[in-house]
């Protein structure tokens, strides 16, 4: 059996509800997948292609996503946040900067972000961010392999719950995308 189908049923198997248990467990998981040798062939695939992206697993059950994704060096993704999702991040090859930031609220009403700090997660590391979180990431040392283990298809929730906050940089603040936008389309 190859680790990544070992991961998909050890995952299977403590999923539930988001609860620390369950988040603890699926990153305990990628953690023992990050540890697969590059021989085995999947991964030698993914080396090998180096795609953008390419989807590992959907579970048609719980619902739950194993992504990897193929960074060059630089590649720089703005603040954002996994609307009523929540994500795990894993550094297989490379190393990865994730900035984090709180919202908030001017006495204007506009909203802007804060950064709070910032994490580098090199190959073998985890870092997870819950419902709310917002932050960004670059590729400080590529390409990188990792992979975006989201607790649903977040692509369709952005479709279809619109749940999803992307944000612009504006007069050198980041600002929610929408804020941005015409009046008559923020309606």
């Amino acid at each position: 059996m190859s680790s990544l189908n070992r991961f998909v049923e050890h995952v299977q198997a403590i999923w539930g509800p988001l609860s620390s248990a369950v988040v603890a467990g699926c990153q305990q998981q990628l953690d023992e997948l990050l540890k697969t040798p590059v021989t085995e062939p999947w991964l030698a695939d993914l080396h090998q292609q180096a795609l953008a992206q390419q989807e590992m697993h959907r579970d048609p059950q719980n619902g739950f996503v194993l992504l990897a994704h193929t960074e060059p060096e630089g590649l720089y993704r703005p603040p954002h946040d996994h609307g009523r999702s929540w994500v795990i991040y894993a550094v297989q090859h490379g190393e990865i900067e994730m900035g984090t930031y709180a919202k908030v609220q001017g006495s204007d009403g506009q909203v802007k972000l804060v950064k709070c700090g910032s994490t580098r997660v090199s190959a073998g590391q985890t870092q997870v961010y819950l419902l709310g979180d917002i932050h960004d990431t670059q590729c400080i040392s590529g390409p990188a392999l990792l992979f975006r283990f989201t607790e649903r298809d977040l692509k369709k929730e952005d479709q279809e719950a619109r749940t999803l906050t992307r944000y612009v940089e504006q007069d050198g603040e980041w600002v929610p995308a929408s804020q941005c936008a015409p009046e008559w389309l923020r309606s």
